[in-house]
């Protein structure tokens, strides 16, 4: 019988590095005569899902994910917890581990409670753990940023003030568009504190965690107090839930029902409360600051932009840089996001281009990937320079970071306002100088695609 391993790959958007992690999963272990089916978890929902049947013929499992993913499953199983990094960049490792009977087994000789589970205990570090809890309110956040902000920005398409009745500009049509985005808008930070305590409490720790984001979003605590509420929530809930798992059977209900809810949406309600002007002042310096250096300090700015959302092309810091500029967005900032559009959006234009330009130093595969790098490019998905960047991260990162540096700073100096959140070359005429906005980004692109071209060695 052949030896059977399975895989769960997930990535916050769930667009590229979840499928870049099964592809690279599923070609090590054919190159290692083993047999894998891996779960996808991307932006569809889950792909391929494991059954029980599949779980209990494997001899170990691979969750190279971003997310908070459902491990309970896999108790008594070898199982590896990693990131999806990893899944993309140390496949054959992973396997061999597996292979080695180097790998622990997860929760042995014991279930665990899929109320109270989040992430195996001991298995992970408290840092790691918190970055998932984290990932997961992000990725359930960005659909609504992206329907709520395109929508308000295509509203504008009937003049700015389309939305106000007393404007000569007004359009009934525009005015519905820019009503639903700015609902879909306004449910960023619950949706975001929603799915932290999820991810950290299940359902009971998303209920707190909404009630939080609500009460963040009402008081003027923004993200900050939207990260606070969903942690709050979820760690809150999750101590309360262990204090009340002695209860009878027979209470399961009222605990479940009444009690839980009760206590932890009082308590949040009442912590987010008292600690909303603070936490309201420091988010609205945060925010003014930032808003306060595109225009005092363009360069600064569009170095740092550059840079973070470079450094690891849809990691956490890259993320950070994103869901900044759609906060500000959500406060009526376009500026802002402008910037963070043309540093995501030039990664993989360095690459298309340098395979275009210096086709003799790609092989026919890397050549076929930079094509696909044109339309990656322009429909801001910046994942698909990461196989290059994986090669050489030494000398093909700084160029990155270099050339999406190059394109925000150029974005700011110009003033450009990109109103929506995602759609790269797809929302131009949405764009305030739209033209511009595509010769700055270029500019980056070819500077980048020179010195990458210039500096690779030609492949044999």
């Amino acid at each position: 019988m052949a030896k059977k391993i399975l895989a769960v790959t997930g990535c916050p958007t769930g667009i590229a590095h979840t499928f870049m992690a099964e592809e690279a999963l599923k070609t090590a272990a054919q190159e290692l005569g083993v047999e894998i089916k891996v779960e996808t978890n991307g932006a569809a929902g889950a792909e391929n899902v494991l059954t029980p049947e599949d779980i209990r013929d494997a001899i170990g499992v691979i969750v190279a994910s971003d997310k908070n993913e459902d491990t309970d499953r896999f108790s008594g199983l070898p199982t590896i917890i990693t990131s999806v990094g990893d899944g993309i960049n140390k496949p054959k490792e992973l396997i061999q581990q597996i292979l080695d009977g180097k790998v622990p087994v997860l929760n042995p000789g014991k279930a665990v409670k899929a109320e109270t589970a989040a992430a195996p205990a001991g298995q992970e570090s408290l840092g790691r753990q918190i970055y998932k809890h984290l990932m997961n309110g992000v990725s359930h956040m960005l659909p609504f940023v992206v329907a709520g902000g395109v929508l308000t920005a295509v509203s504008f398409l009937w003049g700015i003030y389309s939305f106000d009745p007393t404007s000569e500009q007004y359009n009934a049509f525009a005015a519905m568009l820019k009503n639903i985005g700015g609902i879909s808008m306004g449910l960023m930070v619950p949706v975001f504190s929603a799915f932290i305590g999820q991810s950290i409490a299940s359902r009971p720790g998303m209920i707190a965690g909404f009630v939080g984001g609500m009460l963040a979003s009402s008081t003027g605590s923004g993200f900050i107090g939207g990260i606070l509420a969903g942690f709050v929530a979820g760690y809150f809930t999750h101590w309360l839930l262990g204090l009340l798992s002695g209860l009878p059977k027979q209470y399961e209900g009222l605990k479940s029902i009444f009690l839980v809810p009760l206590v932890s949406v009082t308590f949040i309600g009442i912590f987010m409360s008292l600690t909303a002007g603070p936490v309201a002042a420091i988010n609205e310096a945060m925010m003014n600051f930032l808003a306060g250096l595109q225009d005092s300090n363009p360069l600064v700015l569009g170095i740092v932009i550059g840079c973070m959302s470079a450094f690891d092309m849809g990691g956490p810091v890259n993320k950070a840089a994103y869901v900044t500029g759609t906060m500000l967005l959500g406060l009526g900032n376009d500026t802002f996001m402008a910037g963070v559009s043309a540093a995501c959006i030039t990664p993989p234009l360095v690459i298309a281009l340098a395979t275009t330009i210096f086709p003799k130093k790609f092989t026919d595969d890397e050549r076929a990937a930079g094509l696909a790098n044109y339309v990656l490019g322009c429909t801001h998905i910046t994942e698909g320079a990461i196989p290059f960047a994986a090669k050489n991260p030494i000398v093909v990162l700084p160029i990155l970071m270099l050339a999406s540096s190059i394109s925000a700073v150029l974005t700011y100096m110009m003033g450009i306002h990109v109103p929506a959140p995602h759609g790269g070359f797809l929302i131009l005429p949405l764009v305030s100088n739209p033209v511009m906005w595509v010769v700055d980004i270029l500019i980056g692109s070819a500077v980048g695609a020179v010195i990458y071209g210039i500096t690779k060695k030609e492949e044999k």
